[in-house]
Formats: structure tokens, sequence, C-alpha cells
């Protein structure tokens, strides 16, 4: 893959939305310029043309067109004359206006130019082609700004002129700007996204956590940040690998007495033509050529000789040193989840800590005042049938539950504890997300600044669900109220969050043909419980009763059925065990 280099653009006078700082507009808790910067982490180079702004990350370069203000082509020549960019790299054009940008788009962009068509450019969902979305082969930008520097000069240049050669383009995501007061109005409503889409903007958007050293087997669910890489040969040694025989040269041997067992202090040696008995895993003596397991050999007591049985296969029953794996081999690569089999695995290759991600710590929170955990019930009170059950729920998915807490309906309720002191990367609240007269959680968030990630999803249950993240970077994973969306919106969103925070990729879903898929769907996702039949098809059970989990007792999983599905159509399970 050729290097790569974003040019930002985040100057200009944003002439129709009265001249303010339109990078720095903010859009769900994020700037403009920062949604780019986000889009574009992964890019080997990064150039931000504009005002200098200083809470910019360092390993970003900044700079300015001169003159100010003397338009794009301009500032794109400041910005590709500011880095240090190899010849063979492929270069982003963006401007720091584009509130739904994610990482897709940027990839489809940078890998579209050829040595052939040397520029693509973005198209929107109105086929206009947007030239401040745009990627070049870097020869091909430079050579074409001097051309036009040297023939008219740069000053107050549409991008048209640049562009004026021939050029692909390319339909992608994300292409909507905001120019006006109206397009940031737009913006600023939360879009209702599909439950994948949701997944992609949590990946796209949350910040790993900082890596640090542990214990692996104080560390499941955390993700490797570094390879795990063996400290020994395994086997440490030769070692028998069977039952049987130590032998030394070529038969018939001569049976010495004793058994060498393994974990034995010591080694016996062999002279040529001697045998030994041997057990399984212990060391081969010293002089031994071979082991024979028992069955293919036949002893005799006087004198004691062992001989090898005739057409039995020839074959040497011992492991050999570094047979597995010799020092220095990558047991796992950076990225893998730290699991019990993983531990295991570590530990055969004299491995005890590395540097991890994680694992994530959450605080659990269940709200409203109509909810009890103990003691009898009043009128118009419910009981907590759910909150007993989080910290379980979240080992599964690899998280560590720091506190398990109710909060009552109180007016800084939310904003006591959003803003709480404590070790924890997540907040998980269940309930109080749907926006109603008493639930004030999504205006606590508005009040203290969060960015929110996922303020909507187009699934039944699940619809209301919020994801966000806090100015001091923890997450925020808002949950229903009522019991079944509550767990099954969380089953189907954390492993995502989990993936996000330390750093690994997602696992692919599991996906299951359901049978009765057209007579369950709708026009949105629904999430069933299913029972699977013996030939293998799942059927989903569409009678389910939302405020409490009687419908998952004896079920494997529940069913993402797809809107508008058609019968056996392949769907993504969830397992519940």
């Amino acid at each position: 893959m050729p290097p790569t280099c974003a040019i930002v653009l985040a100057g200009g006078r944003a002439s129709r939305m009265g001249g303010v700082d339109k990078p720095g507009l903010v859009i769900h808790g994020r700037r403009l310029l920062d949604i780019a910067l986000a889009a574009t982490a992964h890019l080997d180079t990064r150039v931000v043309v504009g005002p200098n702004r200083a809470d910019l990350d360092t390993s970003i370069v900044q700079t300015q067109e001169s003159p100010i203000g003397s338009g794009p082509v301009a500032a794109i020549w400041a910005g590709i004359t500011a880095a240090d960019i190899p010849e063979d790299a492929v270069v982003l054009v963006l401007a720091a206006d584009l509130p739904h940008l994610g990482r897709d788009t940027i990839d489809a962009l940078i890998a579209a130019p050829s040595t052939s068509v040397p520029v693509t450019c973005a198209v929107d969902e109105r086929n206009r082609t947007q030239f401040l979305l745009s990627a070049w082969m870097f020869s091909e930008l430079r050579q074409r700004i001097s051309t036009l520097r040297n023939a008219a000069g740069l000053d107050n240049q549409p991008m048209k002129r640049l562009v004026a050669d021939s050029f692909s383009t390319l339909s992608v995501a994300g292409t909507a700007d905001c120019d006006t007061p109206e397009d940031l109005e737009r913006a600023r409503r939360l879009p209702r996204l599909t439950i994948a889409e949701a997944r992609t903007a949590i990946l796209d958007s949350l910040t790993p956590l900082v890596p640090h050293r542990a214990v692996l087997a104080a560390s499941l669910g955390a993700t490797l940040a570094e390879p795990l890489v063996a400290q020994s040969d395994l086997p440490r040694s030769a070692v028998s690998a069977m039952d049987g025989y130590a032998v030394a040269g070529e038969g018939p041997w001569r049976i010495l007495q004793e058994v060498h067992i393994a974990g034995a202090e010591g080694s016996p040696e062999l002279a040529d033509g001697e045998a030994i008995r041997i057990a399984t895993g212990a060391h081969l003596p010293v002089g031994a050529s071979t082991v024979i397991r028992d069955e293919h050999v036949a002893s005799e007591d006087n004198p004691p000789l062992l001989k090898r049985l005739p057409n039995v296969p020839l074959r040497n029953d011992a492991r050999t040193r570094g047979e597995d794996w010799s020092v220095g081999f990558t047991i796992a690569p950076t990225g893998t989840p730290v699991t019990p089999v993983l531990v295991s695995s570590a530990t055969s290759g004299e491995v005890s800590e590395a540097l991890v991600r994680g694992p994530v710590r959450a605080c659990v929170v269940t709200t409203g005042d109509e909810i009890r955990r103990t003691g009898p019930l009043r009128e118009g009170q419910t009981r907590d049938s759910i909150g007993g059950i989080m910290p379980e729920l979240l080992s599964r998915c690899g998280v560590q539950c720091l506190s398990d807490t109710h909060l009552r309906d109180t007016a800084d309720g939310f904003e006591t504890i959003l803003t709480a002191e404590d070790n924890a990367d997540l907040i998980v609240l269940v309930g109080a997300t749907g926006g109603g007269a008493a639930d004030e959680m999504r205006s606590a968030l508005d009040r203290l600044g969060a960015r929110i990630v996922v303020g909507r999803v187009a699934s039944r249950p699940g619809g209301s669900q919020v994801t966000a993240v806090l100015p001091n970077g923890k997450v925020v994973l808002g949950l229903p109220g009522n019991p079944y969306a509550a767990v099954t919106t969380l089953l189907t969103m954390l492993p995502t969050v989990v993936s996000a925070l330390t750093g690994r990729s997602p696992l692919p879903p599991l996906l299951g043909a359901v049978a009765n898929a057209s007579a369950v769907s709708s026009d949105a996702v629904r999430i069933l419980p299913v029972t699977q039949s013996a030939d293998g098809r799942w059927f989903a059970d569409p009678s389910v009763r939302t405020a409490h989990l009687a419908a998952l007792i004896g079920k494997r999983a529940f069913a993402l059925v797809p809107a508008s599905a058609t019968d056996n159509a392949l769907t993504e399970l969830v397992l519940l065990g």
C-alpha cells in the first residue's frame, strides 16, 4: 500500500454562515475539524491548513495559505509544501465541513486513484461531484498546481480549474457538507442508524484505552497491545510422547531395571544397545536415539531384552526440543483477546505479563423511582429484575463490573453519576433513554458536552439506545428500561464497545437461516428469541413480552431479523450462553 496523506482545509470565510469558524462548529460533541481528523487518523500524514489550533495533536502538521483566505487551491499548495510527502503517496483533499464523514469513505477514496486515472472525486447522494473530497496521486496533484501557479497564480482559483483534466468519480457515504445554517441544523439532528451503522460509528469514534503492562491471568477480557512472544522453547527439552522405551542405537536392546518418569531429577545415560522404561512427558536420557511406544515392542525376561515387533511403523515417539515453538515465536498477534486459552498458551511459553488494553471497567446504574430492588413494592413500582444479573452479562462480554447501583429520579442525579470520579471506562445506564418527560439522561449528556455517537437505532426493541463519550473520555452506553430490550441491546452492542476500547477487530457475526423470517419481520430489525430445528434452521418467536426475560428461558440465542426479510434469510444470531 502506498504512503497516504490527508490535506484538511480548515480555513475559509464561511460567508453563507455569517463568517463563523466553520471547522470549529460542534456536531454531537465534536468539532467538524475533529470529525475530519478522526476519519483520517489512520493515514500516515495529516496536514491542517487554517488558523493555528493549539489543542491539535503534535503529530499533525499545521500551516496556512498566504495570503490568508486566498482559496482552496492555494490552501492545498500550502499543505503539500508544508509536509514531507513521499513521491508515490496518495493524497486525500477534504474540507473540514463534513459532519458524517467516516473511515470507510476515506479508505474507499484512497484506494481509487491509479497511474492511469490519478484523480478520484467523491459523488454525493444527489450525484454532485465533491471536489473538496477527492484523492490524488501526489505527483499529479503537485504537477497540476504547479502548472496553474505558473500560468495564472493560485489566489482565489476554484477547484474546477485544478480538476479540469480527466478524473474519476466514486459514490461514497458521508458527503453531505455544512454550507448553510440549515445544513448545520440537519446535521445536528440525531440520525436513526441501522445496527450495522451504529456499530461502525462506535468503532470509528471511540478512542482505545491506553496500553499498560499487566499479569495476563488477571486481565481476562483485555486485548494484546503487542505480540505475545514465547520466552522459552516448547518442549524445553526432548521428551517422550508416549509410554514406552527410550533406546540407544539399533536393537535388540538390553533393558535397564529403572523406570524414567516425568519430572524426575537427574538424567540416566544409555549406552549403545541399551533401553530404559520411560513415561509420557519424561525427558530423554543422555544417549537415547529414539522412543518406541509399548505397543510396538516385545520384551524377554532372561536375559532382559527388548525387540521391535515386526511390521510396525518405524517412528520416533519423542518430541524434540522446540518442536511446538522456539524462543521468539509469536504465539498470538497484537489485537488478540485475552482469554483463558490465551493465558494458558502464554504460560506454556513462559510468559506471564504483557502489554494490554483493558479489560474495560464499567459501572452499572439502573434508573427510575418506579424501580425497587429490595423491600415490598408500593403502588406503581416494579421489581428490578435485571440489575442483579448485569455484572454477569458484562463479564460474558469481557467487562469488569466495578459497581451496580440504583439511581432515583432527581434533578441532578444523572450529572452526579456521569461526573463521578472513579476508575470506570464505561457507564452502563439502564432506563431513561427515551427522551420523555421523566427521562433526563439525554439532557444531562447535552449539558455536560458529551459527544453522541449513537442516538437512535432502527431496531425493535432497542431503538432508544444511546452511545456517547463524555469530555473526560468515559463512554456511556444507555439501554432501554424494560428488561428484554435492555438485555438484548446490551448483548448486541457491548461487544462492539469492548472491541473499540481495547483495540481489537470484532468477530464476524454468527449467521443462521430463520425459516419464518417473512412472517416475523417488519420495517426495522426485530430482535427475537429463536429455537433450532433438527434440520438446522432457526424459528423466531414473535410473541415476546418485553417486561421480563421469560421469552429467553431455554433459548440458545436471539436473532436480529432484518427488515422485510424473506423466509430462510441469513440472520445474525447472538448466543445467550
